[in-house]
C-alpha cells in the first residue's frame, strides 16, 4: 500500500478538522431540543448522509438533524440564492465546488472558522486548509475527498482478449487501449463496443492538463488543452466514444451511459463506486464484473497523480444555532464520521491505509483495485480564485464549442486564453 501524501492545489470545497473537541458531545436537555438543518444534494441517492445523522443523533440527545435536499442541478446556485437576503432557516451547508465556495464567502454568507477550529491538527488533511483559505481564514470543514479513477467493464476486456488497464497507465496508452478494445470487443461481441466514455464535463478533457503539475485551469495560456481535446475528437469521430452533441441533446447520465454493459472504460470519481455497486446489485445496471484502475497520466508525470474534489460543509453566516452547527461540522469531518462515510464505499475527508481497507471491503475490490486507491497527488480543477465563477463559465462555453465543433480547437483555445487573462489583468 502505497503511503498518502500530502494533496495539491486542493480547492474550495476542503478544510481541517476538529482536533481535541472532536469527540465532544451536545449536551441538550429534552426540552431545549435542538434540530439543525442541513442544506445538501441527492438525498436519496447518497448512502452515507443517514448513517452520519442516526451516529450523531444517538451521541447528542436533543439535537435533531433535517436534510434539506436542494437537488443536485445547479445546487450552488440554488443554495447561493436561499442564503441571500440573511435566511436563517439553514443551519449547515454542503459546499460543492469551488466557484460556489468562492461565491458564498464572497457574499459572506459562511461562517469564518478559524477561532473556532484554532484547535485543529491540520496535518490530517494534508494541508489544504493553506490551499482554501480566503480573506485570512477559512469558512468549511472537508467531509469527503473524491478523485478521478478509471473504471473497467471486466467482461468486455475479456470477450476482447484485451489486458485490463493497469494502474500507471499513460494517457497515450489508454488512448491505444480505447481503440484496441472497442474495435476487438465489437468484433467478439457482436455489437458496438466503446472503448471510452467522456461525460460531457469540460473537466473529462481538461483536467488530464493540470496532472503535470506545471498548468492550472487559471491561465493565460490553454494552448497545453489541446493534444487532449484532438485525441478525444479523434476517438468521437472513429466511434471509439459517444459523440459528445448525442450525449448532452439526450442527457444521458455517465452512469446509465456505464449500465447499458457497451461502454469498457469510463474515468470518473470514487463517489462512483458504491453506486455502481448497488446498481448492479439491485438490477438498474446490467450485470458484469468490473475493477478500477488509476487516471491515465501524461508521460513523465509520477504515477499515483489524479485530479479531484474535496466536498466541504460549512455554517451559514445567519444561522441562530452555531454554537451546535460547528459541533455537527467536528462529527462530520472527524475520523469517527470519516469511518461511517468509508463504509459505505465513499472516500471520507481523512485518507489512511484503514479506510482504503474499509473502502475496498465495501465496494467487493480487488487488490489491484484497491491499490488504485493510494493517491500521492491530487490536483484540483481550478485553484482559490476571486475570478472562479467567471472562468469556470468561460471553460464550460470553450468546452461545448470545441466539443460541437462549433469552433476549432487551437482557436477555441486562443479565445479563451483572451478571455481569462482579460479577468487576471
Amino acid at each position: 500500500m502505497k503511503k498518502f501524501t500530502k494533496l495539491l492545489c486542493v480547492s474550495a470545497l476542503s478544510l481541517l478538522t476538529v482536533g481535541n473537541t472532536l469527540g465532544s458531545v451536545v449536551n441538550v436537555s429534552a426540552q431545549d431540543e435542538v434540530t439543525l438543518t442541513w442544506a445538501l444534494w441527492d438525498k436519496d441517492a447518497t448512502t452515507y448522509y443517514q448513517p452520519l445523522i442516526d451516529a450523531y443523533e444517538a451521541e447528542n440527545p436533543g439535537i435533531k438533524i433535517e436534510m434539506l435536499d436542494l437537488g443536485s442541478t445547479d445546487y450552488m446556485t440554488v443554495l447561493g440564492t436561499q442564503l441571500s437576503g440573511g435566511d436563517d432557516t439553514i443551519d449547515v451547508a454542503l459546499i460543492k465546488d469551488t466557484p460556489g465556495y468562492v461565491s458564498l464567502v464572497n457574499k459572506s454568507q459562511l461562517e469564518p472558522l478559524s477561532e473556532l477550529a484554532s484547535d485543529v491538527d491540520v496535518d490530517q488533511y494534508g494541508g489544504v486548509i493553506d490551499q482554501i483559505t480566503m480573506n485570512e481564514d477559512f469558512y468549511a470543514l472537508p467531509v469527503r475527498n473524491d478523485f478521478y479513477v478509471l473504471y473497467y467493464n471486466k467482461d468486455i476486456f475479456d470477450a476482447a482478449g484485451v489486458d485490463y488497464p493497469q494502474n500507471g497507465i499513460t494517457w497515450d496508452e489508454y488512448t491505444a487501449l480505447v481503440q484496441e478494445v472497442s474495435e476487438k470487443g465489437s468484433e467478439a461481441l457482436d455489437k458496438h463496443i466503446y472503448g471510452g466514455h467522456y461525460h460531457t464535463w469540460r473537466s473529462q478533457v481538461q483536467l488530464y492538463g493540470v496532472l503535470d503539475g506545471e498548468n492550472t485551469l487559471v491561465s493565460d495560456d490553454y494552448s497545453f488543452l489541446q493534444p487532449y481535446y484532438e485525441d478525444v475528437l479523434a476517438e468521437q469521430e472513429a466511434e471509439q466514444v459517444q459523440d459528445y452533441s448525442v450525449l448532452k441533446t439526450a442527457s444521458l447520465h455517465y452512469s446509465a451511459a456505464f449500465y447499458q454493459n457497451n461502454v469498457a472504460t469510463l474515468l470518473m470519481g470514487t463517489w462512483f463506486m458504491p453506486t455502481l455497486k448497488t446498481a448492479i446489485e439491485n438490477g438498474e445496471s446490467e450485470e458484469f464484473k468490473w475493477g478500477i484502475a488509476t487516471m491515465p497520466i501524461p508521460e513523465g508525470v509520477e504515477e499515483g497523480t489524479t485530479a479531484g474534489t474535496i466536498t466541504s460543509v460549512g455554517i451559514n453566516a445567519n444561522s441562530k444555532q452555531k454554537e451546535e452547527a460547528y459541533k455537527f461540522l467536528q462529527f462530520l469531518s472527524s475520523p469517527e464520521g470519516s469511518e461511517i462515510i468509508a463504509k459505505t464505499g465513499t472516500m471520507p475527508a481523512i485518507q489512511n491505509e484503514a479506510v482504503v481497507d474499509t473502502i475496498a471491503e465495501a465496494t467487493d475490490l480487488d487488490e489491484t483495485s484497491k491499490d488504485a486507491l493510494s493517491i500521492k497527488q491530487m490536483y484540483l480543477e481550478l485553484p482559490i480564485t476571486e475570478i472562479a465563477a467567471e472562468v469556470e463559465t468561460i471553460l464550460n462555453d470553450g468546452h461545448d464549442n470545441i466539443m460541437t465543433g462549433n469552433a476549432e480547437i487551437a482557436d477555441e483555445l486562443a479565445n479563451i486564453s483572451e478571455q481569462v487573462k482579460a479577468l487576471l489583468q
